[in-house]
């Protein structure tokens, strides 16, 4: 068995950590089922690809829909007899309807890693009810439950959660966040990683850092956020400055291997105002510090509120404000959280597990 894997983003996020993690699981488990990556080329998943194992290929991608991407998908699909094209993201999903009108290619499952709901205009929803999909793998019920308004026949949704890949895991950093931002001893570490996207609202985050830090004078808090910086980022940027947060807060950009600084957060916060489940929840359960979060998507799946991690409605700073000086004192209740999380993720949310369930899907799907 040979599948094709398309991603047309250019940049890097959960999306991309999960193909990544995918390949390489059935890369172990399942060594005869042959996996090939197409990512846009110059991009930072083709450069995190160059570093790993993993089967790839490139393409130009210089415009939304670029012949030069399709046609390889068409090319290399006739070429290598490949046998299912796993779409993970919408904009590869054009580009592989386009290359099936000139090459007639292989069965399509789709991937839909977002609770957004899919448009109700004629060419997106002929987009996603194209008839080469045979599934449509949800990152979550929620996203399966928001899918249903769009997709016609519902007995192609189906849920496989993501999860965290136990194997790749490491605290090992190129250096500490407490020296390199001279944070005090005494200082708290609220983190978040997440690329500055509209889903994430980090403006919410900057509220809870001002209402904390500058409402309730509560200076022995710091504010750490990774992500791949975007037009967005100077928003942010200007309004930590207008709060005087700069003292505080301090935004990393694209930092490779991201999930390793999470031993040094104290608390993960989530203030996304639209999630499937962000892989950084998976992450922080496994390193085992405590998360607040707001309830979207399908965080409420992972996250049961005040039972191993607590949540508030989106854009609720005030709520999430005392989410974090509460959890921030209590000791035993981070303790509490972490054992929950720990033991439910390494039950439910691995890799390991989305991988069998996705070869199953594989399986059944293929033309033979």
């Amino acid at each position: 068995m040979h599948i094709l894997h398309l991603s047309a983003v250019t940049n890097w996020g959960g999306g991309e950590n999960h193909i990544e993690n995918l390949c390489s699981e059935l890369s172990e488990s399942n060594p005869e089922v042959k996996n090939t990556i197409l990512c846009a080329r110059n991009t930072p998943f083709h450069k995190r690809l160059e570093k790993t194992d993993l089967n790839y290929i490139t393409a130009p991608l210089n415009i939304k829909v670029d012949p030069r991407y399709f046609l390889k998908i068409g090319s290399f699909c006739k070429k290598e007899k490949v046998d299912i094209i796993h779409i993970h993201e919408s904009s590869a999903l054009f580009s592989a309807i386009l290359a099936d009108k000139l090459y007639n290619l292989p069965p399509f499952v789709f991937s839909k890693k977002t609770s957004f709901p899919i448009k109700q205009r004629k060419k997106t929803l002929y987009k996603y009810n194209y008839p080469k999909i045979k599934k449509i793998l949800c990152v979550s019920n929620e996203t399966k439950k928001v899918a249903e308004h769009g997709i016609l026949d519902h007995t192609k949704l189906l849920t496989i959660y993501h999860g965290t890949n136990l194997k790749t895991k490491s605290s090992e950093t190129p250096f500490k966040l407490r020296k390199k931002y001279d944070i005090k001893s005494d200082q708290k570490i609220i983190g978040n990683i997440g690329n500055h996207i509209k889903a994430k609202h980090l403006e919410t985050w900057i509220n809870v850092a001002d209402t904390i830090i500058n409402k309730n004078k509560r200076t022995d808090f710091f504010f750490v956020q990774i992500g791949t910086f975007s037009e967005r980022t100077k928003a942010l940027v200007d309004q930590v400055k207008s709060l005087n947060l700069e003292k505080y807060m301090v935004f990393m950009d694209y930092t490779p291997n991201a999930s390793n600084f999470l031993p040094q957060f104290d608390l993960s916060l989530i203030t996304s105002q639209s999630e499937g489940i962000p892989q950084f929840i998976y992450e922080s359960m496994y390193h085992k510090t405590p998360v607040i979060s707001t309830n979207v998507g399908g965080i409420s799946e992972v996250i049961e509120d005040n039972t191993n991690g607590l949540l508030a409605p989106m854009h609720d700073h005030k709520r999430l404000t005392n989410h974090v000086i509460t959890l921030s004192e209590n000791s035993e209740l981070q303790k509490d959280f972490v054992t929950k999380g720990y033991k439910k993720l390494i039950k439910k949310f691995t890799t390991s597990n989305m991988a069998k369930q996705t070869l199953e899907v594989y399986k059944n799907n293929i033309n033979l």
